[in-house]
């Protein structure tokens, strides 16, 4: 959305490939309100992967910086003048959103959920030492150039993706900062993560483990 927000241009691209929490009807909704020059949708027809997503709305996006986050507000947007501010400070190439340090924490999880993403995180951790502090959560924003070539370099699909991306950012010597945020859980709507998702993220941690 091409408009003037506390003192920054910024547009809004949303990409949605079938997810079951009614994405693309509420985007078309607010189409309907603003615009379809402000509001830009590009759905696809089935799950292809984070990666491609990237690649999909980067091919639309006009600005140095790209934010990448859920559209179901589980991200909050309140955050998102501190990622700026972030990236100001230390010149960041990569600032990423941490549910597990400072004033970071989850809201609306089960037990199970934690625990699944407390054991991502600490595999993670101690298999790969990426020396940032939340490795699977997606609420970031990247130089535009940075995310291009990350991605070019990137092989993982599904949830290991985002934790590829940060292992290849510090192997290309990329800056990255953190930002505690609030994770709250969709009110509305599904979770894409089930058993295939889990056992494909153990799947690709080792593999990263094996060749980096």
């Amino acid at each position: 959305m091409c408009c003037t927000y506390s003192g920054y241009n910024y547009e809004i691209i949303v990409i949605d490939d079938g997810s079951p929490d009614g994405t693309q009807e509420v985007a078309k909704q607010l189409q309907n309100i603003y615009g379809e020059d402000k509001i830009l949708l590009r759905p696809r027809a089935k799950k292809l992967g984070l990666g491609t997503a990237y690649i999909h709305g980067m091919k639309h996006a006009t600005g140095n910086f790209i934010f990448i986050m859920d559209a179901d507000l589980s991200h909050h947007p309140k955050f998102i003048p501190e990622f700026i501010a972030k990236q100001k400070e230390g010149n960041y190439d990569l600032v990423s959103g941490t549910r597990y340090r400072g004033d970071g924490g989850v809201y609306g999880w089960d037990l199970r959920r934690k625990l699944i993403s407390r054991g991502a995180n600490f595999l993670t951790q101690v298999l790969l030492r990426p020396g940032a502090s939340d490795l699977t959560g997606s609420f970031r924003l990247y130089r535009k150039k940075v995310l291009e070539r990350l991605v070019e370099r990137c092989v993982s699909k599904g949830y290991v993706f985002q934790m590829e991306m940060i292992v290849r950012a510090r192997q290309l010597n990329y800056t990255v900062g953190e930002v505690p945020i609030s994770f709250v859980d969709r009110v509305y709507g599904e979770s894409k993560l089930g058993g295939n998702e889990i056992v494909s993220f153990v799947k690709g941690l080792l593999t990263l483990f094996a060749t980096t």
